[in-house]
């Protein structure tokens, strides 16, 4: 699943995951569970690749029980697409995130991620105030 969420080769879902996986998305302390096929997961990751450009996907902890995969990891790329409103400034960006994952049969059929959106928006903030002021980062 590495080469599929580090872009590598996003067409690889299908080996990976089930026909439809249930994507519980944690953001601001709200869940929202959601279908997503193999398609559409290497889609989303096309669309990392088109905001971030070829980043870094570096797997910091990989723990396994049962059924269970934990996976945290960090993607390092660049600031190439409009993200919140921000105008793209090609300047570093990494995201820092988690999920664990469940498996049958070999595949993916379900998974809860969460995303470190706050040191996400501090980030932008800073590349915003850094522009601003006119300092190079």
């Amino acid at each position: 699943m590495v080469e599929v969420r580090s872009g590598k080769a996003p067409e690889r879902a299908a080996e990976f995951m089930a026909p439809v996986v249930i994507a519980h998305q944690m953001n601001a302390e709200g869940i929202e569970a959601v279908e997503r096929t193999p398609a559409e997961y290497a889609e989303h990751v096309r669309g990392f690749m088109r905001a971030y450009g070829p980043y870094e996907f570096t797997v910091t902890e990989l723990l396994v029980s049962g059924d269970r995969v934990y996976v945290r990891w960090q993607q390092d790329g660049h600031h190439l697409a409009s993200l919140e409103g921000e105008t793209p400034t090609g300047k570093p960006l990494r995201e820092i995130a988690s999920a664990v994952y469940r498996v049958e049969g070999g595949k993916i059929v379900e998974y809860w991620i969460q995303i470190d959106r706050y040191g996400f928006d501090r980030q932008l903030q800073d590349i915003k105030a850094a522009g601003a002021a006119g300092v190079e980062q």
